[in-house]
């Protein structure tokens, strides 16, 4: 997918419970189709089918589980995921971690089901071991920036930059996002100019006022 990439993920926040869930989304429909940049929503879990019937746009889930179809209750498949629409799916946020076992058997699975996949490192070694994964996207996010109120590209802009050296030099092909505390235009672009391809974000979004709003903004600087 080409860039920038903005990445909403819509974590468990109360704000997008139920039909607000799908309003966050096609909001981030909307301005992808009037900026032409690529907005992409993961909505909670329960909501993803729902969310894939009503949007053109790709959407990812925040998961998947590194099984296959058969006995695994409480699990996600990769194949389940195809089957409600996703193109796609966040792996190791901070907040949901994976074993290295476990990643790699989830990436085998969403490449067999065509999904991308975006696997969430926390530094720049990490990063480094998971492009080795090969996975389509590595997305960086500092744990203690997340959630707060200084993006990751002012804080510490030097994590991007050398993330993004680490993953080309480990494997060209994957894609660099970056996290944590992104919350308006000047950050996506800030993203952009270290060499990401994108952003990946949540409570500067979905905890917004006006979500739309703030997604504009960040389209209009790309």
């Amino acid at each position: 997918m080409p860039a920038p990439l903005i990445v909403v993920n819509f974590k468990a926040y109360g704000e997008v419970c139920g039909p607000r869930g799908l309003e966050l989304a096609l909001s981030c429909q909307a301005v992808s189709e009037d900026t032409g940049v690529h907005v992409i929503p993961c909505p909670q879990m329960v909501d993803l089918a729902r969310v894939c019937a009503r949007l053109s746009i790709p959407v990812w889930a925040q998961r998947v589980d590194g099984v296959g179809p058969g006995g695994h209750t409480g699990h996600t498949t990769a194949a389940a995921l195809a089957g409600a629409g996703a193109a796609g799916t966040l792996l190791n946020h901070s907040e949901c971690r994976m074993r290295a076992f476990d990643i790699d058997a989830a990436l085998s699975s969403c490449r067999a089901e065509g999904i991308t996949t975006c696997v969430c490192s926390n530094n720049v070694p990490v990063s480094r071991a998971m492009a080795a994964l090969g996975p389509d996207y590595v997305a960086v996010e500092p744990p203690e920036l997340i959630g707060g109120d200084i993006s990751v590209t002012t804080a510490d802009p030097s994590i991007v930059s050398e993330t993004v050296d680490a993953v080309r030099a480990t494997n060209p092909s994957v894609g660099v996002l970056c996290g944590a505390g992104v919350k308006d235009g000047k950050d996506v672009s800030a993203a952009l100019e270290l060499g990401a391809q994108g952003v990946l974000l949540a409570s500067g979004v979905v905890k917004a006022r006006d979500p739309a709003a703030v997604l504009r903004d960040m389209a209009s600087t790309l």
